[in-house]
């Protein structure tokens, strides 16, 4: 069976289900969004609150109250949180996306759906891989300091 021999109800069907693909794929995009907000609050906490520390520490306004190590490690936890929940994050989206787009191609070779591409690569994917690196980035200006 091909998509070119259905009948007009299930064509209409068909492109309902394609359509149903797209708001999935769409919701998935918005998840990693939320993940990637996330993530970008708590490593641009922990890269502030790192720098006003170190800078308090190095004027020394208030003498020494703060251990000299307090704020790598305090600012270096949430990185690494934020770091890590995207790197989840990111995991759990392409997981996700690739047993979607296994179900599509199961549907088109069943002639259920048309053999076209509506998948292409997730800008939210890209967005989140990018800002993986400047966490790991700030990780690493951090330690060698």
């Amino acid at each position: 069976m091909s998509f070119e021999t259905l009948g007009n109800g299930d064509k209409m069907a068909a492109s309902r289900t394609m359509l149903a693909f797209q708001r999935t794929r769409m919701s998935a995009d918005r998840t990693l969004m939320a993940v990637q907000r996330t993530a970008l609050s708590l490593i641009g906490f922990g890269f502030t609150i790192y720098s006003f520390f170190r800078s308090i520490i190095d004027k020394r306004v208030l003498g020494d109250a703060i251990p000299q190590g307090a704020p790598g490690r305090f600012g270096l936890t949430l990185i690494a949180m934020g770091v890590l929940l995207l790197g989840l994050g990111i995991a759990n989206h392409y997981r996700y996306m690739k047993e979607l787009r296994d179900q599509r191609v199961a549907l088109i070779a069943d002639g259920l759906l048309p053999g076209t591409d509506g998948f292409p690569v997730s800008l939210a994917l890209v967005t989140a891989f990018l800002l993986l690196l400047v966490g790991l980035f700030a990780i690493l200006s951090i330690i060698a300091r």
